[in-house]
């Protein structure tokens, strides 16, 4: 059976296209890396922090958190209070990739991240890129996130494309995974060179 051609691109957001990272912050509350790293790996940790892009409201979880941690009240506050500080910029090397297949006009380009759907209007006022997609899912909007499979069959769903002819990247290897699982082709992201070359091959570029 040969492989279907590639019709459609959707790309992750954080990692990939844009620079996420809570560090860029932290680093200005804490003047102890050691204390930086328990706080973020132990505290305010990851899996916290996918909570609110699966839909939990940020307020919600600043309270529930504090709750359990008051000598880390200011800290967990500035999470969200502050969290304009935890973006770096734009990728650019995957933003050049990215403007090249919007030019070429042969694909069909999206975008699915799991992000919280409170901080998203943030990045769609900052980062002017984003209107290059036909369309995003945001997994805070919809109260599902990745590498659950329903978010990638909503994803099929909502603007009508198959998954054997479209390409997911993303830098998280869980929600490559995920994808494969319901049948989308999907590279996992390492750099921008090393996707370039991916999409050669590929003859999406």
């Amino acid at each position: 059976m040969t492989e279907k051609k590639i019709e459609t691109v959707v790309f992750d957001l954080g990692g990939v296209l844009i620079d996420w990272n809570p560090e860029y912050l932290f680093r200005k509350i804490f003047e102890d890396e050691a204390e930086m790293r328990h706080f973020l790996e132990k505290i305010a940790t990851p899996d916290w922090n996918e909570q609110q892009d699966a839909g939990r409201p940020l307020a919600e979880a600043t309270e529930w958190l504090v709750e359990r941690h008051p000598e880390h009240e200011v800290a967990i506050r500035a999470y969200y209070g502050r969290w304009e500080e935890m973006l770096g910029g734009a990728i650019r090397e995957t933003v050049a990739i990215l403007e090249e297949i919007h030019t070429r006009d042969e694909h069909r380009l999206y975008a699915l991240t799991n992000w919280s759907a409170e901080t998203f209007p943030i990045a769609r006022e900052r980062y002017a890129f984003l209107q290059r997609f036909e369309g995003i899912l945001v997994s805070g909007e919809e109260k599902l996130k990745k590498p659950d499979t329903r978010i990638y069959r909503l994803l099929f769903e909502r603007y009508g494309f198959e998954p054997e002819r479209a390409l997911f990247i993303d830098d998280s290897l869980r929600n490559v995974e995920g994808a494969r699982e319901v049948g989308f082709n999907a590279i996992h992201f390492s750099s921008p060179e090393a996707l370039k070359v991916e999409l050669r091959e590929r003859e999406i570029l």
